[in-house]
């Protein structure tokens, strides 16, 4: 089978590697978004999918609008490719490149379609407070994700998942899941199924705006919002910029899933600590946790944090380095 690839962040590394792995499958090229400047000091880097094509010797295709570059519609039409493999490219292809291949262009979307379309499918999930995610295989058309689907696999998310733990089994997933959908495919053994556009939900892009926490939101809404846009959720400190990592929230109906790092916390708190603060106060620091937060509705536990300029500490450290005290205040208005 001879495929072209299409990707472009680390997500996408897992399933061109098991595809250049397979005996029977050669990858032709790979079409990635153009090197951008991501790092200090302004150097121009390769995506991570261009790092693992250059290092198997696989050309690289880098246009900036890959539905205009006309070097590279070109190519894709000499290739004479089976089918294109995307996952999580990063542009639009026109009818025209979806018709190229013939068994069509074939799409891993990390989540459970048609729930989930759009550019941030893992981090919106979460966000939301789903209890599963996973894969969907599809065929691709020019809409948003709206393609026919092909194949699922479901992956649970726990309380305490991230997008980045959640991103790695659902790459490596992914991987596996497109390798069954194209033998599937080339033998006829897999019908495409219409998607329930009355079932769509969608995952836009992450705006800096859904980043800030909102204190006056019930804590397990900002426990989502913290795991779900890991690492870049803030709030303010003492006029500063306070990056909030990770939080528990605090209740008789999390104890069950606390991991072992955090099961003292089921023992010191006990219904004496159970009254209401202001919204954002510290309203008990734990030692060798950290401070809990008096949200909208219950309470939350910071147990990871940084400072603007600083290190990630844990709450704990924090909390001691900072000599935070009970009464003050997380997100102050005005800071």
């Amino acid at each position: 089978m001879k495929i072209i690839f299409f990707g472009t962040p680390l997500f996408a590394v897992p399933t061109l590697e098991k595809l250049l792995a397979h005996p029977e499958i050669e990858v032709a090229a790979a079409v990635t978004q153009p090197d951008k400047r991501r790092e200090r000091g302004n150097k121009l880097t390769p995506s991570p999918i261009k790092s693992v094509a250059v290092a198997h010797n696989i050309p690289v295709w880098q246009p900036r609008r890959v539905k205009k570059d006309a070097r590279t519609l070109n190519l894709l039409r000499q290739a004479q490719a089976d089918v294109f493999v995307v996952v999580a490219y990063g542009q639009i292809l026109s009818a025209e490149i979806l018709d190229m291949p013939k068994l069509g262009c074939v799409n891993v979307h990390g989540s459970i379609l048609p729930k989930y379309r759009g550019a941030a499918p893992i981090q919106w999930s979460i966000c939301h407070g789903e209890a599963e995610t996973g894969n969907t295989t599809m065929l691709m058309d020019v809409g948003m994700d709206t393609g026919p689907m092909l194949l699922k696999s479901l992956t649970p998310i726990s309380l305490l998942d991230n997008a980045v733990s959640i991103a790695e089994i659902l790459a490596k997933d992914g991987a596996d899941l497109l390798l069954k959908t194209l033998w599937k495919l080339e033998n006829r053994e897999i019908e495409a199924i219409a998607q329930d556009d009355s079932l769509a939900t969608y995952a836009p892009l992450i705006q800096n705006s859904d980043y800030q926490i909102d204190w006056s939101r019930s804590a397990l809404d900002i426990h989502n919002q913290v795991r779900g846009f890991f690492p870049n959720c803030f709030t303010s400190f003492r006029s500063q910029s306070l990056k909030v990592m990770a939080t528990m929230p605090v209740g008789a109906e999390y104890w069950s899933q606390l991991p072992p790092k955090l099961q003292k916390l089921e023992k010191v708190w006990s219904s004496e600590f159970e009254v209401a603060g202001n919204i954002g106060e510290v309203v008990k620091v734990i030692k060798g946790l950290g401070p809990v937060i008096q949200t909208g509705s219950g309470w939350l536990l910071l147990w990871q944090v940084q400072l603007a300029g600083k290190k990630i500490v844990s709450g704990w450290d924090f909390a001691n380095g900072t000599r935070l005290a009970v009464g003050e205040m997380i997100g102050k208005v005005g800071d």
